[in-house]
């Protein structure tokens, strides 16, 4: 299921550089985030969708690489990112 956009506008407004950002890498951390908290209730009640299991593999993929590329660029905003969403190393 994809974002309402409520939602999806307060992480932006949240994560956000200034108030034309909505591309960051910040931001799409955080986007992937939701996402995968999302996926990750639906497989707790649907055991055998491995279709939906598969998708969460490749965002946890992409949100990592993400942030190896936020590590290089600026440290603490890794670290400021790491900790509000609570994603471990």
């Amino acid at each position: 299921m994809a974002l309402d956009s409520a939602k999806k506008q307060e992480i932006i407004s949240k994560f956000a550089r200034n108030d034309k950002d909505t591309g960051s890498t910040e931001v799409q951390v955080a986007l992937l985030t939701d996402r995968i908290q999302y996926l990750t209730e639906h497989l707790k009640t649907n055991k055998k969708d491995h279709s939906s299991r598969l998708g969460l593999l490749k965002l946890v993929g992409q949100r990592r690489r993400l942030m190896r590329y936020l590590r290089k660029q600026d440290f603490a905003k890794y670290n400021e990112v790491k900790e509000i969403l609570g994603i471990r190393n």
